[in-house]
């Protein structure tokens, strides 16, 4: 019944694909924080800037995490989207991860109608079926692979619907769906793996919260959106 209901989902949202980046046209700011086990302890921050039918996202994500007041895990990231109505036309990020540094650097190929890639783990071609993998974008649900913000690397996934919920964010309830976003092939080491939980509201095309286990309880919340 579960998947019944989720190629339901998915035969409905197909319709709007085209229509992706106009759920956003009311967006210019959308605020998450970054939880592990229930401290708070960074941000991911998505501005968005239009001008007809180009739009810009940019993104900025700044996390630490410290053990007996040393930091162990930090990461910086600064990430930028570019579309033309809903096609990507680029994307380019620079991230430092515990000192090393990490980038992205993608271009929509016109002719060969696929992106190139230069990334800090892949380079090369990638289907346009990708799509970049950051949380303000619900098309992160309607795909059957994601591209890295982080490095460029090319990672296939599986959705599934688990049902409708309602969940309490800063003191105010959601009615939302909820989604398991899991890597395809499962028998990859477990630090490279997708395995989120996703809580995502309709009514404003917005993830409001996803929620992975690794090295702690990790939790990425809208707080704030205008």
């Amino acid at each position: 019944m579960k998947k019944f209901l989720f190629f339901i989902f998915l035969f409905i949202y197909s319709f709007n694909s085209n229509a992706h980046m106009a759920h956003y046209n009311k967006f210019n700011k959308i605020e998450m924080e970054i939880l592990r086990d229930g401290e708070v302890i960074g941000y991911n921050y998505y501005f968005f800037k239009k001008d007809v039918d180009n739009t810009t996202v940019t993104n900025q994500l700044k996390f630490t995490v410290k053990l007996l007041g040393a930091t162990i895990f930090e990461v910086e990231s600064y990430g930028e989207e570019k579309y033309n109505k809903d096609k990507l036309i680029s994307f380019n990020s620079k991230t430092r991860q515990n000192k090393k540094d990490k980038y992205v650097q993608l271009d929509f190929n016109k002719e060969k109608n696929n992106y190139d890639i230069n990334g800090s783990s892949f380079k090369g071609s990638a289907s346009i079926d990708n799509v970049i993998g950051n949380w303000w974008s619900h098309k992160i649900l309607q795909t059957n692979s994601q591209i890295s913000p982080i490095s460029g690397s090319v990672k296939e996934q599986v959705v599934t619907f688990i049902g409708k919920e309602k969940i309490k964010l800063y003191g105010k309830t959601h009615e939302v769906e909820h989604f398991k976003l899991t890597s395809k092939d499962m028998s990859i080491p477990k630090d490279k793996r997708l395995n989120f939980d996703i809580w995502f509201d309709k009514e404003n095309a917005l993830i409001l919260k996803v929620a992975y286990s690794r090295m702690g309880n990790w939790e990425y919340r809208v707080k704030r959106f205008e």
